[in-house]
């Protein structure tokens, strides 16, 4: 005699399990609900971002505002462009060399850069190559140079400069300037993290300090050096205080260039918003193809 066991028509077909897509449906709906909830979470930090940006950039808005007005309406407060007018560059083009003024400041610029940065490579090469008595002492000095202003020693370097014969020269604008303490230490920091391996290798096969520094360290280095070669190309391009002591002429750089158009009788502010806009093309193409390097230049100053 045969018994059949009776069973529910649950236990009889037991539910069927999640499929696999049903469970990449769900995370997906996980990451995109954090992904929600971390850009809700966001949004104080990026408004304030925008409104430090918008602050930022309004005194170069309103510099190429002014520029393009007519002179009679430099100091009109009214935020919109317009009525847009080229009289103000033609005034700057009459009557200063803008041309030959940016050639120079260029040269100015590029020449401190290249003088910075391989002074830079030069002395961080030392600092994380070797130890010797005193190292820490002398990078507390490098790191101290940095930290006093310019203003201290504005006036012994302008004694020296006049001594040596070097007014209204570009050496003497660069002679002073000549080592970067910023650029010592950012350098030196990437030359601390440098392998160790690859210099013992260069000098097993038979290459000196000499060149291992330029055959080894400096290509591999490249990324850095551009972004800090981009950094203080600009630090120089804007600097002000320092050219217009040395520099007496009114003609030699731009910077300088640009008080031709204050005067006891009165401002011309078009002209000078005008000669401002012009300064700032050479910094603004740099940005424009350079950018990536621009970027990586402060990224790395601020975490090295």
């Amino acid at each position: 005699m045969a018994f059949v066991l009776a069973t529910s028509p649950a236990q009889a077909f037991p539910p069927a399990a999640p499929t696999t897509d049903d469970g990449a449906a769900s995370a997906q709906r996980g990451l995109a609900s954090r992904a929600r909830s971390k850009a809700i979470a966001s949004l104080p930090a990026h408004a304030l971002l925008a409104v430090l940006a918008l602050v930022s950039i309004y005194p170069v808005y309103w510099m190429f505002v002014t520029a393009f007005r007519p002179n009679s309406d430099a100091l009109s407060t009214n935020p919109l462009p317009g009525p847009v007018s080229l009289e103000n560059f033609v005034t700057v083009w009459q009557q200063i060399p803008i041309g030959g003024m940016l050639a120079s400041t260029f040269g100015m610029a590029l020449a401190l850069a290249t003088a910075q940065l391989l002074v830079a490579i030069l002395a961080s090469y030392g600092f994380a190559r070797w130890s010797f008595r005193g190292k820490k002492v002398l990078y507390l000095l490098f790191v101290g140079s940095w930290l006093v202003p310019f203003q201290v020693t504005m006036i012994p370097n302008y004694l020296l400069v006049s001594q040596m014969g070097l007014l209204n020269t570009v050496a003497g604008v660069v002679l002073p300037q000549l080592c970067s303490a910023f650029a010592v230490m950012m350098l030196r920091q990437h030359l601390e993290s440098f392998p160790k391996e690859l210099l013992d290798a260069a000098q097993m096969d038979g290459r000196s300090s000499w060149q291992a520094l330029w055959q080894v360290v400096v290509p591999n280095l490249r990324p850095a050096l551009a972004a800090l070669a981009i950094m203080l190309f600009i630090s120089a391009w804007n600097e002000y205080l320092w050219p217009s002591l040395i520099m007496q002429k009114s003609t030699a750089l731009i910077q300088v260039g640009i008080r031709a158009f204050l005067g006891a009788e009165g401002n011309n502010w078009g002209a000078i918003m005008a000669a401002s806009t012009i300064a700032c093309l050479p910094i603004f193409l740099i940005y424009i193809f350079l950018q990536r390097y621009v970027v990586d230049a402060f990224v790395r100053s601020g975490l090295k």
